[in-house]
C-alpha cells in the first residue's frame, strides 16, 4: 500500500512539474516582446524612485496621482529630446536629398580634394566622380534603379521604427504600474526568492540594487557630461545642427569608449571641408577634455560605488550589450554583480585558506596558509610524563631505602 502510494505521489509529481514547464514556456511566449521595455521601465522607476517618494510622501499625493506625474515627467525628458532630434535629423535629409539631386543633375558632383588626393584610393575617386558627371540624366535613372531595388530595406528600417516606438510606449505604460505598485511588487518577489534561496537572497537583493544604481548614474552622468562638452566644442568649431550632433553623441556616449568616434568623426568632417583650424581644435578638445571625463567619472562612480572590479564593469556592459541589446548596458553588469556576490559569499566560509583582496576584490590564495606545515605536531602528554617521572622517582627511592637497611 506504502509503494502505491509512492508511485502516485511521484507520478503526480512528475505530471505537475511538466504542466508548470508548459505554462511557463507559453507565458514566455505571450510576455517575449515586452521583456525589454518591462526592463527598462523597471531601470526607469529605480533610478527616479526618490522623486516619486517625495510626491507621495513629503507633498502626501496619492499613489496613483504620484505615478501620473512621474510618468508625465520621465515622458516628456525622453519625448522632447527625441523629437527635436528627429526634426533637425529631417531637416538635413531633406537638404542633403534636395543638394544632391540639383548637382546630379547638373553633373556638379564633386569632394573636397583632401579626400580626391588620397593614396590608394584617391585616383578611383576621381574617375567614379568624372563618370556621374559625364551623363547626369544616366546618373539620375541609375540612382533611381538603385532606390527602387532597396525599398525592401526601407520598409524594415519603417517597421524596426515602429516596433522601438511600440516598445517606448509599453515602457512608459509599465512605468505607471511600477510607481504605483513598485513596493509591493518588490515585496512579493523579495519574499518568494527567500522561500526558494533562503536569507542569503537579501545580500544579492543588496548588490543588485547597488550595482544597478552605480551603473545607470555612472553611464547616464558620463555621457550627459561628455555630450554636453561634446556639444560646446561642436558649436565653437561650428559643426553643423550642433544640437542633433549633442544628442548623437549622447547616445553613442553609452557605450564604453564610444564618444571619440562620435566627435572624431564631426572632426574628421570639418577637416574634409577645409576647415583645418577647427577640425583639429575639436580634436584636441576632444582628446584633452571629453575622453578624461569618461577616464574619472564612470570608474569613480561605479567601482568605486559598488566595490566591483572595473574591468567586470566593463566586461559586463560590451558583454551584455552584445547579448541583449541596449538594454545590456545595465542587464550584464547585474548579472556579474551576482555572480561576484555569490563568490565571495563561497569565499567567505573558507575564510581560513582564501581571503579577498581588499585592493582588487578579486580572491587570493593566501600564501602563508599554503606554505605552512601541513604535519600535524606530535601530542605530549604531560600527565603520563609526570605519571611516569614520579613512578621512576619512587623507585629510586626505594632502592637507596634498601641499599640503607642492608
Amino acid at each position: 500500500m506504502i509503494e502505491q502510494w509512492t508511485k502516485e505521489s511521484i507520478i503526480q509529481r512528475l505530471l505537475t512539474f511538466i504542466l508548470l514547464t508548459i505554462l511557463i514556456i507559453l507565458c514566455f511566449q505571450v510576455v517575449q516582446f515586452f521583456i525589454s521595455p518591462m526592463i527598462w521601465a523597471a531601470i526607469l522607476a529605480y533610478v527616479t524612485f526618490p522623486l516619486y517618494r517625495f510626491f507621495y510622501q513629503k507633498v502626501q499625493f496619492s499613489s496613483t496621482f504620484s505615478a501620473l506625474i512621474m510618468t508625465a515627467g520621465v515622458s516628456l525628458m525622453i519625448g522632447v529630446p527625441l523629437l527635436i532630434g528627429v526634426f533637425f535629423l529631417q531637416q538635413e535629409v531633406i537638404s542633403f536629398y534636395s543638394m544632391a539631386v540639383r548637382r546630379l543633375q547638373a553633373g556638379y558632383v564633386d569632394l573636397p580634394e583632401s579626400i580626391k588626393n588620397l593614396p590608394v584610393i584617391g585616383q578611383q575617386i576621381k574617375n567614379a566622380l568624372w563618370e556621374i558627371n559625364k551623363d547626369p540624366e544616366a546618373s539620375m535613372a541609375t540612382v533611381r534603379n538603385w532606390v527602387q531595388s532597396h525599398l525592401y530595406y526601407g520598409k524594415m528600417a519603417f517597421d524596426a521604427v515602429l516596433k522601438n516606438l511600440a516598445k517606448l510606449g509599453m515602457a512608459l505604460m509599465t512605468l505607471f504600474f511600477f510607481y504605483r505598485d513598485g513596493l509591493s511588487l518588490v515585496r512579493q518577489i523579495r519574499q518568494a526568492l527567500r522561500n526558494v534561496i533562503g536569507d542569503r537572497i537579501d545580500h544579492y537583493i543588496n548588490s543588485v540594487t547597488a550595482t544597478t544604481r552605480a551603473v545607470v548614474y555612472g553611464i547616464g552622468l558620463t555621457a550627459l557630461a561628455q555630450a554636453l562638452l561634446a556639444g560646446i566644442g561642436y558649436a565653437i568649431a561650428g559643426a553643423p545642427n550642433p544640437i542633433l550632433l549633442t544628442i548623437i553623441t549622447f547616445m553613442v556616449a553609452m557605450i564604453p569608449f564610444g564618444t571619440p568616434f562620435a566627435w572624431g568623426g564631426v572632426a574628421l568632417w570639418l577637416l574634409s571641408q577645409g576647415h583645418t583650424t577647427e577640425g583639429i581644435g575639436l580634436g584636441l578638445w576632444g582628446i584633452l577634455v571629453i575622453s578624461w571625463v569618461d577616464n574619472l567619472i564612470r570608474p569613480m562612480v561605479i567601482s568605486g560605488a559598488t566595490k566591483i572590479p572595473f574591468i567586470l564593469i566593463f566586461i559586463g556592459v560590451l558583454g551584455g550589450l552584445t547579448a541583449f541589446g541596449f538594454v545590456g548596458l545595465f542587464i550584464g553588469p547585474v548579472l556579474l554583480a551576482i555572480m561576484l556576490a555569490v563568490w565571495r559569499e563561497w569565499v567567505s566560509q573558507h575564510k581560513n585558506e582564501i581571503f579577498a583582496s581588499t585592493k582588487t576584490g578579486f580572491p587570493v590564495a593566501d600564501g602563508k596558509a599554503l606554505l605552512a606545515d601541513t604535519t600535524p605536531a606530535p601530542v605530549i602528554n604531560h600527565d603520563a610524563i609526570n605519571t611516569e617521572d614520579a613512578s621512576t622517582d619512587t623507585t629510586t627511592d626505594t632502592m637507596t631505602d634498601t641499599k640503607k637497611d642492608s
